[in-house]
């Protein structure tokens, strides 16, 4: 879906496109770190 908005904003310029684009970005790098923060955690109770 990141890809398919990003292509759509690069040949529309498309605002809500580039929004979209942005907000799923943000959740996947939101949970990439929320995963980063859970393996931290586990290997300190370890």
């Amino acid at each position: 879906m990141r890809d398919f908005s990003w292509q759509y904003f690069s040949l529309t310029g498309d605002v809500d496109a580039y929004l979209l684009y942005k907000e799923i970005n943000m959740d996947s790098v939101s949970d990439e770190t929320d995963e980063d923060l859970n393996d931290e955690s586990e290997d300190t109770l370890q």
